[in-house]
């Protein structure tokens, strides 16, 4: 998964994070001088209300923070990460359901700029429902979405695709075209028996369809440190993950939905929260961990 935690700068008071490891010292990335090609990441649990769409809308944000040109794929039905970004997906003609199903549309036309900077997005809405059953009969079915990002790889640097719940079509289609998988994993413990089948999913996907893909780490989100539950199950997620589960850890707060209500990052919406510090931490680990530019 790109680097491990030997490679981290450990702080020298030796604080423990809330992973049970010492927490490394995450610094601000260098300024990029070019920007492209992209890497693909896949958000990726098909079980739903983990933190997925959250996670793909702040962290494409704090990337964009660092001077990262990010485009946030939404590959859900629901459309939740178009709204939560201001789009009124139900006034849209051409969504990337269109590009995945038709062809003669130009990709560039239906990416949409969001209000901060760098940070674009490539909506989505109900329509998308019927892609799974029109394109069964396609050659190569599995690969379409690969097709449809590749006229816009090198305008970004990162491509963070939000998958929908569910180990479908869609979401094969979204770990055949990524590089990397994170996994947002809720801090509960009936959550973590489904991890298994999606990781043996993803090692089929790296056998058979895309030997590239890797996982870039798993993210333990809605934690509340008040209670023994959360973390046990941390230490749970970490004893059977080791590395692979990020430090940064991503607490529940009531301030997520307020963001997704105004329509913004929690980056924008209360830039001083905890909840914005924890996105932020989690996209210089990214980078240090050579997941993202």
């Amino acid at each position: 998964m790109g680097e491990t935690e030997a490679a981290f700068q450990i702080r020298v008071d030796g604080q423990v994070g809330p992973t049970g490891r010492p927490l490394p010292d995450f610094p601000d990335p260098p300024v990029l001088t070019g920007h492209g090609p992209a890497r693909i990441i896949a958000m990726c649990n098909q079980k739903g209300g983990v933190g997925k769409t959250t996670t793909t809308i702040n962290l494409g944000a704090a990337l964009a923070e660092l001077g990262r040109r990010v485009l946030l794929v939404d590959f859900d039905p629901q459309g939740a990460l178009s709204v939560g970004l201001g789009v009124p997906t139900h006034e849209l003609d051409v969504t990337v359901y269109n590009l995945l199903v038709e062809r003669g549309h130009d990709i560039r036309d239906v990416i949409a700029h969001t209000r901060v900077e760098g940070l674009d997005v490539l909506p989505a809405n109900i329509d998308l429902s019927a892609a799974e059953v029109q394109l069964v009969g396609e050659v190569a079915r599995e690969q379409i979405l690969a097709r449809v990002l590749r006229p816009v790889i090198d305008d970004y640097d990162v491509v963070l695709v939000d998958c929908q719940p569910s180990l479908g079509l869609l979401t094969i289609n979204a770990l055949t075209a990524a590089h990397g998988v994170i996994i947002p994993l809720e801090c509960e413990f009936f959550a973590m028996r489904g991890v298994a089948l999606l990781v043996e999913t993803i090692e089929k996907i790296t056998d058979r369809l895309n030997p590239r893909l890797v996982v870039d780490g798993i993210l333990a989100t809605m934690y509340d440190g008040r209670t023994l539950h959360s973390k046990e199950v941390v230490a749970s997620v970490v004893e059977h993950f080791g590395d692979r589960v990020f430090h940064t850890v991503i607490s529940r707060t009531v301030k997520f939905p307020d963001a997704s209500l105004a329509a913004e990052p929690i980056t924008t919406y209360d830039g001083s929260h905890k909840g914005a510090t924890a996105y932020r931490q989690l996209a210089r680990e990214l980078i240090a961990r050579g997941g993202a530019a």
